[in-house]
């Protein structure tokens, strides 16, 4: 079982940066793909980006593209969705998540973290 814990959430304004980690204690972290998923009131968790196990990969959801970064440092178990420009539609529960192999689809991930609010006023 690979347990992951998402901090780094909080409120901020419209164009301002947050940038959110995901730690694990799981010795093989590099051996998974990881993700971020993203769930606002009312709609389903939906994909933002996934980055393979050597960072060498990366996928972004249109919607987040050129304002985020995904990166991680197998070296401390943790990845980052570095988050720019940000906007009220950003405005959900982050999650994290890890896969044998990168992917965007959510039903490819097998463990998920407990999520991290992220609030964007206007």
């Amino acid at each position: 079982q690979v347990q992951l814990v998402e901090s780094g959430g909080g409120l901020v304004q419209a164009g301002e940066s947050l940038r959110l980690s995901c730690a694990t204690s799981e010795r093989t972290f590099s051996n998974y793909a990881m993700g971020w998923f993203r769930q606002a009131p009312g709609k389903e968790r939906e994909f933002v980006a996934a980055i393979s196990k050597s960072g060498a990969v990366t996928y972004y959801a249109n919607s987040v593209k050129g304002r985020f970064t995904i990166s991680r440092d197998n070296a401390k178990n943790t990845v980052y969705l570095q988050m720019n420009s940000l906007k009220p539609g950003d405005t959900a529960v982050y999650y994290c998540a890890a896969a044998t192999n990168v992917a965007t689809r959510r039903d490819d991930y097998a463990y998920w973290g407990q999520g991290t609010q992220v609030t964007v006023s206007s």
